[in-house]
């Protein structure tokens, strides 16, 4: 059963990509994808495997539906600005095509943490070919052009999560800066209350429950703004060790800017 933090984000989700003019087709592929049980059951036992087993924060069905939504603001912002997607600058898609894959390679980018933390983006790639196989069937009905490459560009995204891989499109860009904008505290708040006794990568958890609120605005010197509120210096941490890497990684770093700020003080621009 989806929890009620799932069905607002799937709620603002589904507004946001209706708002920038996802097809009726696509739109009601994604909404399937959503309440699809298996894909619900893949996502909750990831985030079992993650939470229990390994003692890292939240990879389950909340945390996917949250890069979603933070993929679909960022590729709203830059149809803003007027930044062609990946697809449309090269002339085999329109917008539409780019953010249907996005959105679910977001919602399917950490179903490989239910095998294992190491190479878990590839393992995610695999297990996600024969789901994306169903939705992009649902949302380009008798067009296997377009299946094909929606597929493609999904899993490059879903492949290219972690900033390890050489990415290319601006697509896969935005998932990996969306994945490192879900670092609010209570990605870690389950890992902290189970941890026994301090070990290796707590660091990870410690500083990601000191990032109070991470939003993703219209930036003022370029299309996205990134704005992180801290309660004490230690999430910078988590800044400068995960979100940055992403952003440095991302085919969207020159469209981005990076602000942070301990609660009640001046921010700080990074990038």
């Amino acid at each position: 059963m989806r929890s009620q933090k799932e069905i607002a984000l799937e709620t603002k989700l589904i507004e946001a990509a209706a708002g920038l003019g996802l097809s009726a087709n696509a739109l009601e592929a994604v909404k399937k994808l959503l309440a699809d049980e298996e894909v619900q059951s893949i996502q909750e036992y990831a985030n079992t495997v993650s939470i229990k087993r390994l003692g890292f924060n939240d990879h389950g069905p909340v945390h996917m539906r949250t890069v979603a939504l933070n993929a679909v603001i960022m590729l709203g912002l830059l149809r803003d600005a007027g930044i062609p997607t990946s697809l449309q600058k090269e002339e085999a898609g329109a917008f539409e095509d780019s953010l249907t894959g996005a959105i679910m390679a977001a919602c399917l980018h950490d179903i490989g943490m239910s095998i294992g933390r190491q190479d878990h983006e590839l393992h995610s790639a695999y297990l996600a070919y024969p789901l994306l196989d169903r939705f992009v069937a649902l949302a380009y009905p008798d067009n296997i052009p377009k299946m094909a490459m929606v597929r493609s560009l999904a899993l490059e995204c879903i492949s290219g999560h972690m900033g390890n891989r050489a990415i290319h499109s601006l697509e896969a860009g935005v998932i990996l800066v969306a994945d490192g904008c879900d670092m609010q505290k209570g990605r870690a708040r389950i890992p902290i209350a189970l941890a026994q006794s301090p070990r290796s990568g707590d660091i990870h958890q410690f500083s990601a429950n000191s990032i109070e609120e991470v939003r993703i605005l219209r930036g003022q010197e370029k299309p996205i703004r990134v704005e992180v509120t801290m309660s004490a210096e230690v999430g910078l941490f988590q800044i400068e060790e995960v979100l940055m890497g992403k952003i440095s990684a991302s085919p969207a770093k020159g469209y981005i800017e990076l602000y942070t700020r301990v609660k009640d003080s001046e921010s700080r621009r990074y990038l």
